[in-house]
């Protein structure tokens, strides 16, 4: 039997961060009894956009979505409820499972879905603007839609493509007000996009941590946490959450405390789990493969920007920019330039740009090789799947690939998929820990 390498124990924040969510998603289903207001939209919407109006929550559909998702039989349900009404199978199936539990009136947290009082989202995939363009009809809810440009600031025309979210969103701050009848704070927003803006470039921070040698936290970690700032970033609580975990993260990392004590060997993936099958995180870890991260986990709850030379760092804060922040102008425009600069969104539309980011993100982290899940339920990330793992075998990094779908059970063969661990791992001359 192999003995431990390294010191590991357990987050000290881990009980706060999963009363947060619970808290959130129980603040989802009350909100209007509570006399807020409920907006409902894609997770990657601009989120303090509503601040202005008062109390209210922002429901986020994605991470719904993958909450469904680690019920297969509750998803099942929805997703046949959603082909029975004539919509196609490999429509996103977190679209799905969002639908069909609308479509069931089954809120996963218990009682009746909970109905919007608008929906407001971006358009950065295939489906967003669809997608609550059928929750608005179908709930008889307003409904507003930004268009998000896609092309990375460094391909030119920066300024151009600034003032056009930029005129979007005032338009949509006074169609709020006239929908809902309330006064739009400017100072409300102002703090909303600072909170924002503080819990990305923590996050980016976080995310920055995980080269270390140990990795402190294991990819399974990584996707309960990033939801915080992903979902919550906007209140003062999460930037408070977001730097303590900053400070014990650190504290980790200086005393080699490690997310798994067998580390030897360090993988990377790229998008989306199928998230009714973690087990599988905890399967590489039999191998003494520790899952650091990975472009979903890192891009989209926090916000690593490039620089010049290539080299992935934390964004800077608003105070660190210097922007001013006294008019509704000012912090539009501060929370356009952190959107635009978000690596993610040119992931969507372009196989180049993130074969080039995965290979930044496997070359600063120091990783062994790259999994990459084919995900069938969700068009935009799986965008030009084996030509990513082309391009990143080409550096000499050896790739995994496996068949399935992020929310979807019907499409993962479990028995194979891990088979195919051990055939990678046996190729990276790795066996179980403990095995002969």
């Amino acid at each position: 039997m192999t003995s431990p390498k390294y010191e590991t124990k357990p987050l000290q924040l881990w009980t706060k961060a999963k009363e947060m969510i619970a808290d959130y998603y129980r603040e989802v289903g009350t909100a209007r009894e509570d006399g807020k207001l409920l907006v409902a939209g894609g997770s990657s919407s601009i989120l303090p956009l509503p601040a202005g109006l008062g109390d209210y929550v922002f429901f986020g559909a994605e991470p719904y979505a993958a909450v469904i998702s680690t019920d297969p039989q509750f998803s099942l349900k929805c997703t046949e409820e959603v082909e029975a009404r004539g919509f196609a199978r490999d429509l996103c199936s977190y679209l799905r499972n969002y639908w069909g539990s609308m479509f069931l009136d089954r809120y996963f947290f218990g009682g009746p879905f909970p109905k919007p009082d608008f929906c407001f989202t971006t358009h950065i995939c295939d489906t967003h603007a669809k997608w609550f363009q059928v929750v608005s009809e179908y709930l008889d809810v307003p409904y507003a839609c930004v268009d998000i440009p896609l092309i990375p600031a460094k391909y030119g025309r920066y300024e151009q493509k600034v003032e056009f979210l930029l005129s979007q969103l005032f338009d949509t701050v006074e169609w709020m007000e006239k929908i809902t009848g309330r006064h739009y704070d400017d100072e409300l927003l102002i703090e909303a996009v600072n909170n924002e803006c503080d819990s990305l470039a923590l996050q980016g921070e976080i995310c920055l941590l995980q080269k270390a040698v140990p990795a402190p936290l294991s990819q399974k970690t990584m996707f309960s946490l990033y939801i915080i700032p992903h979902l919550l970033g906007h209140h003062r609580d999460a930037v408070d959450f977001c730097r303590e975990l900053k400070d014990e993260i650190e504290d980790r990392v200086a005393r080699g405390i490690a997310g798994l004590a067998t580390e030897r060997c360090r993988l990377m993936d790229d998008a989306q789990p199928p998230w009714y099958f973690l087990k599988l995180y905890r399967y590489f870890e039999e191998y003494g493969a520790a899952v650091i991260g990975s472009y979903y986990s890192f891009y989209l709850g926090g916000n690593l920007v490039e620089e010049p030379d290539g080299t992935l760092v934390a964004p800077r804060t608003i105070k660190e920019r210097g922007m001013p922040m006294k008019t509704r102008e000012d912090a539009l425009r501060a929370m356009v330039e952190f959107y635009l600069e978000k690596p993610i969104l040119p992931c969507f539309l372009s196989v180049e740009e993130k074969n080039e980011q995965m290979i930044r993100l496997a070359k600063q982290w120091n990783v062994d090789g790259m999994i990459i899940h084919l995900n069938r339920g969700c068009e935009g990330q799986a965008l030009g799947q084996m030509e990513n793992r082309i391009r990143i075998q080409s550096e000499g990094l050896p790739v995994m690939t496996y068949e399935g779908n992020m929310g979807d059970k019907r499409e993962l063969d479990e028995a194979e998929v891990l088979d195919r661990v051990d055939a990678f791992m046996e190729s990276l001359d790795l066996t179980k820990i403990g095995a002969s």
